[in-house]
């Protein structure tokens, strides 16, 4: 079987087999998001416009808490793996080494955060797109090979890309969050998050663009801005 028939098998796929193969968890996120009260939705639009905007001001505690949040997240599965998850100690422990090996390795760890990021934004337009789920990985390791040489080689690049993509999730997920809360708006935002595909995707690149031309802006009328 050569290359391009298992092309032709891969592009054939059916509707219904390609529905059983959904990788992205939007129920969960969507759970999460409508879960948050007006304090918590209202703290996460101030906190991700600061970090649209300004967070190449902030970037060193932003990749200090980044990398606090990863080692917990790691801790978690690891204790879930080991059949201990109601046990959150090697959670908290991870999250404050990783938080710590982030202070002297800074320009490693926002290079890395900048791969993720890069990641993300081409997961998400495979995503739109509507190309298979379960090869949702391709596009996401084209985006951390891209995002991760473009971090490495242009510092402050890699500090918007990341500051901007992370602001705009709180931003927007906080924004969804109230305008669920409105009975005028909480249909059709459900509508629209579980409706077409380019809808998640759009909402989280677009800010995120938004985000990377005013930091350049900015950062270009700080001429002392040292990394």
């Amino acid at each position: 079987m050569d290359f391009f028939t298992i092309l032709a098998q891969t592009a054939g796929t059916s509707e219904e087999t390609a529905a059983k193969s959904t990788v992205v968890p939007v129920d969960l996120i969507w759970q999460h998001i409508t879960n948050l009260d007006i304090l918590e939705a209202l703290t996460f639009v101030s906190f991700g416009a600061v970090c649209l905007f300004y967070g190449w001001r902030v970037f060193k505690a932003l990749t200090i808490i980044c990398f606090a949040i990863l080692g917990l997240i790691a801790g978690l599965l690891i204790s879930n793996k080991m059949g201990t998850p109601d046990n959150p100690l090697l959670g908290i422990i991870l999250s404050i080494v990783a938080g710590i090996v982030a202070i002297p390795l800074m320009r490693w760890a926002v290079g890395i955060l900048g791969a993720i990021a890069g990641g993300i934004a081409t997961a998400g337009l495979w995503y739109a797109a509507k190309l298979p789920e379960q090869y949702l990985w391709a596009g996401g390791i084209t985006g951390v090979v891209a995002g991760g040489m473009i971090s490495f080689i242009v510092f402050k690049i890699a500090v918007m890309l990341f500051s901007s993509m992370g602001g705009s999730a709180l931003l927007v997920s906080g924004l969804v969050a109230l305008l669920y809360r409105y009975s005028e708006t909480s249909d059709r935002i459900q509508e629209l998050f579980f409706g077409p595909k380019w809808f998640i995707p759009a909402v989280m690149i677009i800010p995120t663009l938004f985000g990377l031309y005013w930091q350049n802006r900015f950062i270009k009328k700080s001429p002392q801005w040292t990394v």
